[in-house]
């Protein structure tokens, strides 16, 4: 039980890599908040958890609202009175688009969604850890925020971004006893593909060039696996720093 006793958050948790986040870190002890826009589905998220003797909450929580954002920490601490772990999963792709066709909306949007999103959380936990002196943030950021064109040009700049505020986080609170690392999942099987609506053609061919030297795509279940690594003391010099797990996508 690696997260045992622990308060976990984990957005975009009914579905996809942040549902098998929740109910590994459930599983591994954790009270675990699932957040996510869809209640429905993260009040399956919870049923599974405590069917299989967990203990779970959902909250709803469009990220991109700092309205949203607030009341989901501040449930948090008033259902269970602290928080320890912080996992920003939530995200949405950007239909491959290229600079030249690239829209201020659709920039905007992505952006507050992947990049913002996880900026206010952190914001909003971090006087929860400092004032416990310890807590652990996880970013799911991406193979594309390691590479330039793993997907449109605003998906790139947010998930690249979010690799900068992880490392500017894990260093300046690193004697603050918190941590802050990212997950960079290369191509992994869940629903993130139904954020994907009529693909630029020209993007998603030029997005698609490296796809032939994936060696296999991924399941949940094995970033769930790296999430729990990070949140647990088996990781407990690792700190700002982005742990890709992409099969070998990004090393060729």
């Amino acid at each position: 039980m690696k997260l045992q006793g622990k308060v976990a958050v984990v957005t975009g948790a009914a579905s996809g890599m942040g549902k098998a986040i929740a109910k590994l870190y459930a599983a591994e002890g954790a009270k675990v908040i699932v957040s996510d826009l869809n209640l429905e589905a993260a009040n399956a998220t919870v049923e599974d958890i405590v069917a299989s003797g967990g203990e779970a909450i959902a909250v709803v929580a469009n990220v991109a609202q700092e309205a949203d954002i607030q009341n989901l920490i501040d449930t948090v601490v008033s259902t269970y009175g602290t928080l320890d772990i912080l996992v920003n999963n939530a995200g949405i792709m950007d239909n491959f688009v290229p600079a030249a066709d690239l829209t201020d909306e659709l920039w905007d949007r992505v952006f507050a969604v992947n990049t913002t999103g996880p900026m206010r959380a952190i914001r909003k936990a971090l006087p929860i850890f400092l004032e416990k002196g310890n807590g652990v943030i996880i970013n799911v950021a991406s193979a594309g925020g390691l590479m330039g064109s793993r997907a449109g040009a605003a998906y790139t700049a947010a998930k690249h971004a979010v690799v900068g505020l992880t490392k500017n986080v894990g260093f300046q609170y690193a004697q603050k006893g918190i941590r802050c690392n990212a997950i960079a999942p290369g191509a992994v099987n869940t629903n993130i593909s139904t954020t994907i609506n009529q693909p630029n053609e020209f993007g998603m061919q030029r997005a698609m060039v490296g796809m032939n030297i994936n060696p296999r795509v991924g399941e949940s279940e094995e970033i769930a696996k790296v999430a729990l690594f990070l949140a647990s003391d088996d990781s407990s010099f690792v700190n700002g720093t982005v742990i890709a797990a992409d099969g070998g996508w990004i090393a060729y």
